[in-house]
């Protein structure tokens, strides 16, 4: 091969293997714009407000990392079902969504520290006195919990409960409210908002089972795109600026577990 030839091929060769090499966090920097997917249909972290705008948890989580980064946050509203597929094809950068690092995920994706921690926790009536410290304690008792859900799962497997299954919450909360079942179960970080749609006399009752950690995924590939996405979390929660968005919502910081009730 001609040796001004051969040159261009090393060139061509080092320019592509440069650009592959190239980090997400220079092309978010110089697109100047980080773009974020999420449902939009899932209150209380994503959903369409009065106005017609992008509302929520999740969704003023986004904007903060974003603007941590000096970046502008671009949204990407995508059902559920196909949200990974459209990370992993670079449709966009992030998904902020209640995304659960699992180990199957971990094989395609990175992931940041979590974000958020839930657990499963009882749903009680007001009045109840009865001091329910998990779901052996509901043995002979009514338990709701929406059709197909983990909850469903969790609860049928522990002997001696009588498992109730509800197409959604507010089926399940009435049913509660009315006497007709003991208990309810569900997501600790959804309980407060379900009880306040609702307006029925509930309370949330004891934490049932391991807890559980939301975070933030992105293409692999990316270390520095990573690191600045923790170190902007990390100052997020070390500066108050998360945990205000938390209390907005939850009444309580949801980077941190829910303790026994």
């Amino acid at each position: 091969m001609h040796k001004r030839i051969f040159l261009k091929v090393l060139l061509a060769i080092g320019l592509f293997t440069t650009a592959s090499a190239a980090d997400l966090l220079d092309t978010v920097k110089a697109r100047g714009t980080l773009k974020i997917a999420l449902e939009g249909t899932y209150p209380p972290f994503s959903f369409k407000n009065t106005k017609g705008e992008l509302d929520g948890f999740d969704v003023e989580t986004a904007k903060l990392l974003a603007k941590k980064l000096n970046l502008k946050p671009e949204f990407v509203t995508i059902e559920w079902g196909g949200i990974l597929a459209g990370l992993q094809t670079g449709k966009y950068d992030i998904i902020v969504n209640q995304v659960a690092a699992t180990d199957k995920r971990k094989e395609v994706f990175d992931f940041t520290q979590p974000y958020t921690l839930s657990s499963a926790q009882l749903i009680l009536r007001k009045d109840v006195s009865h001091n329910y410290k998990g779901l052996a304690d509901l043995k002979g008792k009514k338990l709701g919990v929406g059709q197909g859900s983990n909850y469903a799962d969790l609860a049928k497997a522990v002997d001696g409960v009588e498992v109730k299954t509800y197409p959604g919450a507010p089926e399940y909360l009435q049913d509660l409210a009315l006497g007709r079942l003991d208990a309810a179960l569900n997501d600790s970080l959804l309980i407060p908002y379900l009880i306040k749609q609702a307006k029925l006399p509930l309370k949330g009752g004891a934490v049932v089972g391991s807890v559980e950690g939301s975070a933030i995924p992105y293409l692999k590939g990316n270390p520095a795109f990573g690191a600045a996405l923790d170190k902007a979390l990390a100052e997020a929660k070390a500066d108050g600026s998360f945990a205000r968005i938390s209390k907005k919502y939850f009444d309580r910081d949801v980077s941190k577990p829910l303790q026994g009730v």
